[in-house]
């Protein structure tokens, strides 16, 4: 027998017999520890909180592209790169880049009053879990309900089951607010970006005609526009223009 084939086993065999003294002494852990807090409400045990925490971690991607401006941001800025006629430049990671750090920029109110309101109280053990949850969820609910259509909101209302005007935005669920909030920015988004497209959409027009009234039939027209279209893009300080616009159609 060979040195690691032997070694092997011999750790095997050392697993085989902790194995049962392991199981025994998890059966004996409690499943679910409740603490009483300071306040005279209950808590739960720091495992428990902590695979609370590892569990949200899984979602934060999803919660941050679809409860935030992340989703307008990203759409708007990929429909540009795609109107410019460069499909790798600026690369996705710098547009994601950028977009992480205008999302931070635009969600920073949200943030700070969910950090006031909720964050801190529940560090000082002033207030219990489920009130901080409840805190922390009323700056979300105001922002995408501020960037939502009625018309959305209506649809998804409907398709959820409740009545036709009885829908208020203050008190929606959740479950209807998020769907009809994606799909107002997936709308706005395409809107902006059609706008974007418009004015490069002329340049490559123009630039096809030309190449078409002298015959150079054989020259490709994308290759001829691109660079009036990003010398039309830097003279009109077109990434300011593009990012301010964004920015600012949040808080309209």
């Amino acid at each position: 027998m060979s040195l690691h084939r032997r070694r092997f086993v011999q750790i095997l065999l050392a697993v085989l017999m902790l194995a049962p003294g392991i199981v025994a002494h998890a059966q004996n852990l409690p499943a679910l520890l409740t603490i009483n807090s300071p306040v005279g409400g209950q808590g739960f045990s720091v495992s428990i909180q902590i695979l609370a925490i590892m569990t949200a971690l899984t979602l934060l991607p999803a919660a941050l592209m679809m409860m935030t401006s992340f989703a307008r941001i990203i759409i708007v800025l990929a429909i540009l790169r795609q109107a410019l006629g460069m499909t790798t430049t600026p690369s996705n990671q710098i547009l994601i880049g950028i977009t992480l750090f205008l999302t931070l920029f635009i969600m920073a109110p949200v943030f700070d009053k969910i950090n006031t309101d909720a964050v801190q109280p529940y560090m000082s053990e002033k207030i219990e879990t489920k009130e901080a949850l409840e805190r922390a969820g009323k700056p979300f609910r105001e922002f995408m309900t501020n960037q939502t259509r009625d018309s959305d909101l209506s649809l998804f209302a409907r398709l959820s089951g409740e009545e036709e005007g009885t829908v208020d935005p203050k008190t929606v669920s959740f479950s209807v607010l998020a769907p009809a909030f994606v799909t107002s920015e997936l709308k706005t988004a395409f809107q902006m970006g059609f706008l974007l497209f418009i004015p490069f959409l002329v340049i490559d027009l123009v630039v096809a005609s030309v190449l078409m009234a002298m015959g150079m039939l054989m020259l490709s027209p994308m290759l001829i526009s691109l660079p009036f279209k990003i010398m039309l893009f830097v003279v009109v300080d077109g990434w300011a223009l593009v990012i301010g616009t964004l920015a600012s159609s949040f808080y309209i």
